[in-house]
Formats: structure tokens, C-alpha cells, sequence
């Protein structure tokens, strides 16, 4: 018996798995905790450049209104790249939009790279929606091509290595942050565009790696270059089972073409599907690691933590991402995706009631502030280990090939306009409500973690037509909503 090690070193999926990541969800994960640190020399930078142009110190309602641009527009290029995600790898292919992601990110680096010398913070917001645009689309390209070269036996753990990435991005804006690597008010232009080197390796490197196989047989025909696809990734064999499983899929289609955004809303018999993700999406940025993320430093002064440790605590966050999604990626064709995703959240939803108690006692003892500090870190475990870790992986097998692409523009554009949400409500919770504001993440992971519980299917080891029927076979008091309405006439 092969070790996940093994397979994966037989041909070049290994090679293809790095080089996907670092162009991909890398990128997203990168850009999302990128201007903690270097915030304060932004800021200081928008007020130099207004007086360097007009003569005179702006307003400061002005910097907080050009610092919100900056800020919030990366949401919008992320939603924009992710709703052009079916246009672009259904032109391209999986492999040129990817190339097309990191080409867009290079240059948005460009941009950044100039604005300070030319003083100008209108090249940092058009800097900010073209690295927004370039992780809405490398992200969703990234987990589709995951899905289209994994075989059914290892599906999990290679499409779960973007979840890795993710984390291994967010890791890498918090250190090259530090102040000891790039974090000073010289270097802050710098800091912004270090996930542009990596975007440059992947250009470079990916022309040389096969297409995504399940794209060629598929979507293309080309019968011949999938199995040449599939022998180049995982070695010589001659695939007859991957080949089977495509063909009944690609039977599947011919009967049902594939779908526009509203055709699949429409659709009756992917609504279990449409269900399952949205709410797992939307229980995903509305737990509370987004906020965490984004808002780490406020959280943890509100717990207690001296100031000059935050951005070790942060980086420790990290590092216990990175850490947890990797032991994910390996249990998870063990264990199953279902008992990952409804375990995490009940595990998240006892963290927070914890850490509405710990925050309300951290007047009473020094040591209460790090429980509260041990329980963030217990619950943020509790989500990389469980649907952040699953979560790609299941979109990618919950969907037949004609309905896939379609699927991630929809949910991309719930998850960036939430994500946008967020960034702008957060604030005004947490002054509003203090530590009560956990007490809403609270019911949103329990009211999840019963819904993955008693209606989500497991997919483990099973082919998409399988997991489509299990789908439709889910009742809720004995009535499936994915049949068809039938119309009875009387003569």
C-alpha cells in the first residue's frame, strides 16, 4: 500500500500541487493580514503625499476615508475576480487562468512598487482592487484545479493543500510584517509586494506542468491528452477507472448542459448542494476567524495581552493554521469530511461561550487574559482542523463538472460580499457589544455543526454521480426538495 507520499512523487503532482499554491490561495491568504503592520506608514504616507500636492495637511476624515478605500476595495476586485472565474478558465483552461491570476499580480505589485515615489496613494488603492481581483480569481481557479487532477482515493488531501496555503499566506504577511524583516516605514511598499516573487516562480514554472485532466476529457474530448495529463501527474498506469469515472460524468452532462448562475439557482437538483455550501460558507465568515484575522490586535488588547507581545501572539496564530491544516489534510481520508466539519464547529461554539466568559473576567487576574488567549488559539485549531480544512474539498466533490464552475462563482460572491460586510460591521460590534459580540459567532457554529450533523452526506472514497444521488436523496419530513415539481392534470 502506497504512502499519500508516495503517490504523490510517482510523476509531477507534487511539483504541480506547490506551484498551484503559491500562486493561489497563497495569495488570498497573504493579502488578508498584509497591512496589519504596515497600516500606521500608510497612513503617514497618504498625509505626506495630500501636502506634498496641495500645500497643506488634509483633513482628517479625508486619510480615514482614502485608508477605507484601501482597504475595503480589495473585497471588491475579490468579488469581481471571483464572479469572472467560470468566464476565464472556461476560455482559457485551468492552467492559463492561473497564469493570467499571477500576471495580474505582478502587475498590481508594480503599481504598489511605484507609489511611493510618484506620492501617490491612488496607485495603492488601484494596487489593492487589481490583488483583490487576482486572489477572487487564483483562489477559485486554484480549488477547481485541485478537484480536476485528484484521483477519488486521495481526493481530500490534495484539494485540502489549499487550505495549507491559505494559511501558510496569512503566516507570511504576519512575518514579513515583523519589524525585524520588512516591517519598517521604509520598506512598507516592499512588504505589499512580496507575494508578486512568488506569482513571477509560477509564471515561469507552470507552462511546463500538465492541464487539469478532468478539463481535457471533459470539457475538451481530448481522450488522449487526459490520459497523457494523468500519466505526467501521478505516473505511468493505464487509468482505466479515472477514465470510466469521467466518461459517466461527461454522460451525465451531455443530458444536462451546463448552467448560468440562474439556471443553477433554479435548479431543484442541486438545491441540497447550493444549501449545504452557502451555509457553510456563510457560517465561515460569520464564526469569527475572519474577524479574528482582520482584528486580531483589538481582540487580544481587549483580552488583556501587553502590547509589545500582539504580534507574536498573531504570528503564533500562524503557525497553528499551518499546523492544523496539514494533520487535517492527512486524517481526512480517515476520519471523512462530515465528522471533521459538524466536530469543528461544536468544538468553535464551546471555544467562544468560553471566551464571552474569560473576556468579562479579565479584570479579576492577570492569567485570566491568556485562557482567553489559549481558547482563541483552541478554536482557531478547531476551524482549520474542521471546515476550513473541508470545506474546498467538499464544493469540489459535491458538484458535477457542468455545475462546478458555476458553484464557485456563486459562493465566491457570497464570500467576498461577506467578507466586505464584515470588515465594515466587526468594528462597531465589538465597541458596541464587547465581549457579548462572540455570543452571535456562537449561534451561528452551533446552528452549522447541526445542520453538517443530521442532513450533510459523507463523501469520502465515493465518485461525484454517488455523492449527487446521495444528495438527492436527503427528506426533511419525508419531502426531497431536489425533485422535480410535478404538474398533475384531470381530464
Amino acid at each position: 500500500m502506497e504512502t499519500l507520499l508516495q503517490q504523490l512523487t510517482r510523476g509531477k503532482a507534487l511539483l504541480l500541487i506547490f506551484i498551484l499554491g503559491i500562486g493561489g490561495s497563497f495569495q488570498a491568504g497573504y493579502h488578508s493580514t498584509e497591512l496589519s503592520s504596515p497600516s500606521p506608514f500608510i497612513q503617514r504616507f497618504i498625509n505626506s503625499s495630500w501636502h506634498h500636492r496641495y500645500a497643506e495637511p488634509p483633513p482628517p476624515q479625508t486619510i480615514t476615508v482614502i485608508w477605507a478605500l484601501i482597504v475595503s476595495l480589495y473585497a471588491v476586485g475579490g468579488l469581481c475576480g471571483a464572479v469572472s472565474v467560470k468566464w476565464i478558465t472556461g476560455t482559457l483552461g485551468r492552467k492559463k487562468a492561473m497564469i493570467c491570476s499571477s500576471c495580474i499580480t505582478i502587475v498590481a505589485a508594480g503599481f504598489m512598487l511605484a507609489s511611493k515615489a510618484a506620492k501617490s496613494y491612488e496607485m495603492i488603492i488601484v494596487a489593492r482592487v487589481l490583488y483583490g481581483f487576482s486572489a477572487g480569481l487564483g483562489a477559485s481557479s486554484h480549488a477547481v484545479y485541485l478537484a480536476e487532477i485528484s484521483p477519488r482515493k486521495i481526493r481530500g488531501a490534495v484539494t485540502l493543500t489549499s487550505a495549507i496555503f491559505l494559511s501558510l499566506g496569512k503566516l507570511s504577511g504576519q512575518l514579513f510584517g515583523l519589524s525585524e524583516i520588512l516591517g519598517r516605514e521604509e520598506l512598507w511598499n516592499i512588504v505589499l509586494c512580496v507575494p508578486a516573487l512568488f506569482s513571477v516562480v509560477q509564471v515561469i514554472v507552470l507552462p511546463f506542468l500538465p492541464e487539469a485532466p478532468r478539463y481535457l476529457f471533459i470539457e475538451k474530448g481530448y481522450d488522449k491528452a487526459c490520459k497523457k495529463a494523468l500519466q505526467n501527474l501521478w505516473g505511468p498506469g493505464d487509468y482505466k477507472q479515472e477514465m470510466d469515472e469521467m466518461l459517466a460524468e461527461q454522460a451525465a452532462i451531455e443530458k444536462v448542459p451546463q448552467k448560468s448562475t440562474l439556471q443553477l439557482l433554479k435548479d431543484r437538483s442541486v438545491r441540497w448542494q447550493l444549501l449545504t455550501m452557502s451555509i457553510i460558507y456563510c457560517c465561515n465568515q460569520l464564526s469569527g476567524i475572519p474577524a479574528i484575522n482582520i482584528f486580531s490586535y483589538d481582540i487580544f488588547l481587549k483580552a488583556g495581552i501587553p502590547t509589545d507581545m500582539i504580534r507574536y501572539v498573531t504570528l503564533g496564530i500562524g503557525i497553528a493554521q499551518i499546523i492544523t491544516s496539514v494533520f487535517c489534510g492527512l486524517l481526512i481520508e480517515h476520519i471523512g469530511r462530515r465528522p471533521l466539519i459538524w466536530g469543528g464547529y461544536g468544538l468553535m461554539s464551546a471555544c467562544l461561550v468560553l471566551v464571552s466568559v474569560t473576556l468579562n473576567l479579565k479584570d479579576s487576574s492577570y492569567w485570566v487574559s491568556y485562557i482567553s488567549t489559549s481558547l482563541i488559539f483552541l478554536f482557531i485549531i478547531s476551524f482549520c482542523g474542521g471546515p476550513g480544512g473541508a470545506m474546498n474539498t467538499l464544493q469540489s466533490e459535491i458538484f458535477i463538472q457542468s455545475d462546478r464552475l458555476t458553484s464557485f462563482v456563486l459562493m465566491g460572491m457570497q464570500r467576498w460580499s461577506l467578507f466586505a460586510l464584515l470588515g465594515l460591521a466587526f468594528p462597531f460590534l465589538i465597541d458596541a457589544l464587547d465581549a457579548y459580540c462572540f455570543v452571535l459567532f456562537t449561534c451561528v457554529c452551533l446552528l452549522a455543526c447541526l445542520y453538517t450533523f443530521f442532513l450533510l452526506p459523507e463523501t469520502k472514497g465515493k465518485t461525484i454521480m454517488e455523492i449527487t444521488e446521495e444528495f438527492k436523496a436527503i427528506t426533511v419530513c419525508g419531502k426531497s426538495f431536489s425533485e422535480e415539481k410535478r404538474v398533475e392534470t384531470k381530464l
